[in-house]
C-alpha cells in the first residue's frame, strides 16, 4: 500500500503513518481498565473522562477525547440492602473487598487529520480473593470500533497514482468488532497484570479496505506500587509496557507524590517520545489533573507540547483520610 499522507506529511514520515494508531495516555494509571479489562471496577463505581490535545499548533493533530463509567457489585449490593455504602464504613475500607463483580462503558473519539475514530468498550471484571491481602482478578471487553477517511483532506504522494482515487473527497468507513481478556493480581498497594487487546486482529470487519493488513495482536503488562512515607505524604509508582507486531514496544514509566490523599505532583517518562509532568487535586468525590508532555527522541522533530486535562468522579462518596499511612490514589 502507498503511503498516505496529510498536511504536516514531514512529521508523519519522521514519526511513521502506523505511530499513532497506539493510544497513548499520559495518566494511564487512571484509566487502568482502558487498557485491562480485569480492572474494571478496580476503584469503585466511578465516571472517568479526560480529553488530550497533541502537538498543539498543528492543524488536523491528534486529539482524544474520553469518557467512562465502571459499576462496582459491591457498592451497589450494600447501598440497596443497608443504605450504607461499604466505602463508608470506616477509614480503613480495603478495595480489595469489592469489585467480585463490576461492569463498565468506555467511549473513546480520536481525530488525527484525515482520519477519525471511535471506540466503544463493554467490559466485565470478576475478582477472586486468594487470601486476606491477595486477589486475583479476570476480566473481558467486547469492542466496537469504528474508523472513518475524510477523502477531502487526503494528499497523495505520488502524483498520476490511481490506487485512492475512490476516496479523494469521499468517506471511507471500517467496521470492526473485536475482544480484549486479561488477568491483574492485586493488593491493598500493588498491582501486576497482563492484557491481550485485539484477539481478533481484525477478523470481524466491513466496510472499505485502507486498513488491511494494519491489526495485530496488543500484549499490555501493568505493574503499579504505592507506599505512605509519612502521616500526610505517599508515594506512586506506575509502570506499562505495549507491543505489538507492527509498532513493537512502547515502555511508559511515571511516579508521583501524594498530600493527604488530596493534592499529588509527579512526571513520567515515555521511552523515546516523551517527558510528563503531572498534577491534581481531589475536592470531595472529585479528582481533576493536567499533564503537560514535552517530546523527545524520535518525536522530538516535533517540538510542539501535548496537553491533557482528566477528572474523576466517585458515584458512591468515598470516604478519603488525610491522615494516617494510607495512600487511596493510583
Amino acid at each position: 500500500m502507498k503511503k498516505l499522507t496529510i498536511s504536516f506529511c514531514i512529521l508523519l514520515s519522521a514519526l511513521g503513518v502506523s505511530a499513532q494508531n497506539r493510544k497513548h495516555i499520559a495518566n494511564f494509571s487512571l484509566f487502568q481498565q482502558y487498557f485491562n479489562p480485569a480492572l474494571t471496577g478496580y476503584e469503585g463505581s466511578m465516571i472517568k473522562t479526560f480529553y488530550r490535545d497533541q502537538w498543539t499548533g498543528f492543524e488536523d493533530a491528534p486529539r482524544t477525547i474520553f469518557a467512562s463509567v465502571e459499576l462496582d457489585a459491591a457498592d451497589i449490593s450494600a447501598w440497596r440492602k443497608t443504605d450504607v455504602l461499604k466505602t463508608r464504613e470506616d477509614d480503613a475500607y480495603n478495595r480489595q473487598a469489592g469489585a467480585k463483580h463490576a461492569w463498565g462503558l468506555s467511549v473513546l473519539h480520536d481525530s488525527f487529520g484525515p482520519f477519525a475514530e471511535s471506540q466503544v468498550f463493554l467490559s466485565y471484571g470478576s475478582r477472586i480473593r486468594l487470601s486476606e491481602k491477595l486477589s486475583l482478578r479476570a476480566g473481558a471487553a467486547a469492542t466496537y470500533t469504528l474508523t472513518r477517511l475524510n477523502g477531502n483532506k487526503l494528499i497523495l504522494d505520488e502524483s498520476g497514482d490511481t490506487e485512492f482515487d475512490e476516496y479523494i473527497g469521499k468517506e471511507g468507513r471500517v467496521n470492526k468488532l473485536d475482544v480484549n481478556v486479561g488477568v491483574m493480581l492485586t493488593g491493598e498497594n500493588f498491582y501486576l497484570g497482563y492484557a491481550l487487546q485485539d484477539v481478533g486482529q481484525g477478523g470481524l470487519t466491513s466496510g472499505k479496505e485502507f486498513l488491511n493488513d494494519t491489526y495485530a495482536l496488543q500484549h499490555v503488562a501493568q505493574a503499579g506500587y504505592r507506599v505512605a512515607v509519612s502521616e500526610q505524604v505517599g508515594l506512586v509508582a506506575n509502570s506499562i509496557f505495549r507491543y505489538d507486531s507492527n509498532l513493537k514496544e512502547t515502555v511508559e514509566v511515571q511516579g508521583k507524590a501524594v498530600f493527604q490523599n488530596m493534592f499529588w505532583v509527579g512526571g513520567g517518562y515515555r521511552h523515546d517520545l516523551a517527558y510528563t509532568l503531572n498534577a491534581g487535586l481531589r475536592v470531595s468525590q472529585f479528582r481533576i489533573g493536567y499533564v503537560l508532555e514535552r517530546p523527545t527522541g524520535d518525536a522530538s522533530i516535533i517540538g510542539k507540547n501535548t496537553s491533557e486535562f482528566i477528572v474523576t468522579y466517585n458515584l458512591f462518596q468515598v470516604k478519603y483520610p488525610k491522615l494516617g499511612k494510607k495512600v487511596t490514589m493510583w
